[in-house]
């Protein structure tokens, strides 16, 4: 259960990622091939690659793989940097959740919008906003607490 959380949004974006793949192949195949399209596919996968996308910028925050400026932290000490880290945490804590809050707004006006092939409410894609913000908030207190524990001297 640990590896799984470990590595829950990188499985979660690969297995969007390959039913987008898999649907853009097939009608490919099935349009320049067979000479007909498969009506649901592109809502299918345009709705896979907004999950692949929210949570793929989810694994790619607990990897620490966005962008950062470390200008004035590269030329602290390290007691410095742990507490400059720390408020940086916590600023980023406090952004995460404004925005986990702003998407949950959004997602509760496109709940009675149905899509325009398969006409399911728009909420099961844009949901992938909140999916990926509380994934992000969450790896954000990971970090938070992981910050603290190396600035108090234990172990990481």
């Amino acid at each position: 259960m640990k590896k799984l959380f470990k590595n829950l949004e990188e499985i979660t974006s690969s297995i969007f990622m390959m039913v987008t793949l898999i649907l853009v192949l097939l009608n490919i195949f099935t349009r320049y091939f067979l000479k007909t399209g498969i009506p649901w596919s592109e809502e299918v996968a345009t709705g896979c690659f907004v999950w692949t996308v929210y949570i793929g910028a989810a694994a790619a925050y607990k990897k620490g793989q966005h962008i950062g400026i470390d200008l004035i932290v590269k030329y602290l000490n390290g007691k410095n940097r742990d507490i400059v880290q720390i408020i940086v945490d916590l600023i980023l804590l406090v952004v995460m959740i404004f925005l986990t809050i702003l998407s949950i707004k959004y997602v509760q006006t496109t709940y009675k919008k149905p899509t325009p092939v398969l006409a399911i409410s728009s909420a099961y894609i844009s949901s992938a906003i909140v999916i990926g913000f509380v994934l992000m908030t969450l790896r954000t207190i990971q970090i938070l607490f992981k910050d603290t524990k190396k600035l108090k001297g234990g172990s990481i």
